[in-house]
Parts: structure tokens; sequence; C-alpha cells
């Protein structure tokens, strides 16, 4: 009977954990040029300028438009963020990328981007995403907008969630279990 217990003791232990990780998310390691510490905002003068300066980064992926790549780093998902700053700052890089003087983007375009966390699933997953949800300060923030799709889905929000004076956690569900990232106020500064 001892024996027995044991045993299935040393299975239970040996059993891979339910997907409810806490990811803390980390930033590149490599420079992010220009600088850049408030965080994600709407688009103003001072941003605008900023991301086209990004954009002009040279590289397969710099840092300051693909802070984000290796965000929550996990086997069920990558996450992905689309901001007013990213979307001026990835247009210049895609037009200068391609050989082309750099662009002008569209200032007003901008001012009507959201954020959207875009999340893909991983080649070997199988947790269907059903939600994302961002909790700051004892409180669920729910998306003004979302679209699931077969590999993942999109999830929109207001810019007050991100604003660095306070950690957030984004919490996605799926079908087989749940994950979240915890982002700590110091690494939201960092978001553009």
């Amino acid at each position: 009977m001892r024996v027995a217990a044991l045993v299935l003791l040393a299975c239970l232990c040996l059993q891979t954990p339910p997907l409810r990780a806490q990811i803390k998310a980390q930033l590149p390691d490599a420079p992010m040029t220009p600088p850049w510490d408030k965080g994600i905002q709407p688009i103003s003068r001072d941003s605008y300028w900023n991301a086209i300066e990004c954009g002009k980064q040279r590289g397969a992926r710099p840092a300051c438009v693909f802070y984000d790549a290796e965000l929550c780093k996990n086997d069920d998902f990558t996450l992905a963020m689309y901001t007013p700053y990213k979307s001026v700052a990835y247009e210049v890089w895609r037009v200068i990328r391609n050989g082309q003087p750099a662009p002008t983007p569209s200032y007003s375009e901008a001012q009507r981007t959201r954020v959207t966390i875009g999340v893909t699933l991983t080649a070997a997953s199988k947790n269907t995403i059903s939600d994302l949800v961002i909790k700051r300060g004892g409180k669920t923030i729910e998306p003004i907008a979302r679209a699931l799709e077969a590999s993942g889905g999109k999830f929109t929000f207001d810019f007050a969630p991100f604003a660095p004076t306070a950690d957030i956690t984004i919490a996605v569900s799926g079908k087989t279990g749940s994950r979240s990232c915890s982002i700590d106020q110091s690494v939201l500064k960092m978001f553009r």
C-alpha cells in the first residue's frame, strides 16, 4: 500500500503543470533607440516624429519597432502590440527596408488607432484562445472590441490600461487553460 501511494505521488509530481502559468514580461536586450519612456499613448507631435526616427532603424527586427517580439514568451501563444506609435514606426521601417525613402505616414490615421493586442497560437498549441482581459489595480478591463479566429484573436483597448503608473497583467483564456503575463510599470514605460 505504501509503495502504491509513493508511485502515485511520484506520477502526480511528474505531470506537466496546468496552463495557469504566470509569465513575466521581458523587453529585448538590444538598445531601443531613439529613447522613449512615456509608454503607450495617443499619437502626439513628439511621439509621431520619434516613431519616424525609430522606423529608420536598419536591421531585420529593430528593438524599438519590435519590442514586443518575445514580450510574454511561452509555448502556447505569441503577443503583438499594435499602437499608434508602432503603426508609424512599422510603416517607415517597412518602406526603408524595401530600399525606398522614408515615407510620412498618415498622422490622422495614427490618431484614430487604439491599442490592439494580437494573440497568435504557436504551431504546437492546442489551446484555442477564447478571451483576453487586462487586470490593473484590482480591476478587470474588458476590450472595447474582440475578433476571435482559429489561430488566435485581436483585442482592442483604449489607452488608459497601459498608462505606466501601475503594473498590469494580461490574462489570456483558452479552451484548455489560461496564462497570464505580468508587466511591471518599468516595462510599461518602455512600450511605444
